[in-house]
């Protein structure tokens, strides 16, 4: 017995002494994981701060093309509406000048009457052809003008056709416009109107183009009138178009 009160006594501070030691590692370890946890969690928000930022200058950089394509919008919106209004401006006065210019003909045929009664016919009256060069020596511009003389306000509507006349390769040779130009039928242009129209229209011209070798030296226009039999023809001399 006194011999197991004395191993007892050795072994009790070693035991006390290991208890000491845990204690101390918890006591030091408390703190490592403290700041490790502290640590975790700033880096932890510094990248949310980070990413937050990011959108925030995203969501700026998004926002102000947004407002970009809003203003781009608002101008092509106003550039429309201007644009309308020029082509209704410009359609108005375009009506105002053919009637302007229907009624200076109707002028110009009654002296016209008057000092040559052959060239009275009321109707349809076919006024100019007029023709432009080109930076091409083979191809052309041309404008059509129509009109009629008389008070009948009923329309005039037909078909016109348009044959140039000359020598190809040394022989008479006549080509129709629609051999010429792209988009004329093959039965004629069309024209429908009250007092005045031009072809085509809106002062635009249409262009011909002359196959190699042809050298015209007319050109004929033939009106037909819906419902009336005796077509109109009138023809120009290329050279004096030019």
């Amino acid at each position: 017995m006194p011999r197991l009160a004395g191993e007892i006594a050795r072994v009790a501070p070693h035991r006390q002494h290991g208890r000491q030691l845990v204690l101390a590692v918890l006591l030091l370890a408390l703190p490592a994981a403290f700041f490790a946890g502290y640590w975790l969690s700033e880096r932890k928000a510094g990248e949310l701060l980070d990413q937050a930022r990011l959108q925030d200058e995203q969501l700026k950089l998004r926002t102000a093309e947004l407002g970009q394509l809003r203003r781009r919008l608002a101008l092509l919106d106003s550039g429309e509406r201007l644009a309308a209004q020029v082509g209704e401006q410009n359609r108005q006065t375009i009506k105002l000048l053919e009637e302007q210019i229907f009624q200076l003909q109707q002028e110009l045929a009654t002296y016209k009457g008057v000092l040559d009664p052959a060239a009275s016919r009321e109707g349809l009256q076919i006024r100019s052809f007029e023709l432009q060069a080109t930076a091409d020596p083979r191809r052309f511009r041309y404008q059509i003008l129509l009109s009629r003389v008389g008070s009948d306000e009923q329309a005039l509507a037909g078909t016109l056709q348009i044959e140039l006349r000359g020598q190809r390769d040394g022989k008479a040779s006549s080509l129709r416009l629609a051999e010429l130009a792209e988009g004329v039928p093959d039965d004629g242009l069309s024209f429908a109107f009250r007092h005045f129209q031009a072809i085509p229209e809106g002062g635009r011209f249409a262009e011909l183009a002359l196959p190699a070798g042809f050298e015209p030296a007319e050109v004929r226009l033939r009106a037909s009138v819906t419902g009336q039999r005796q077509p109109l023809e009138r023809s120009f001399r290329w050279a004096e178009l030019q």
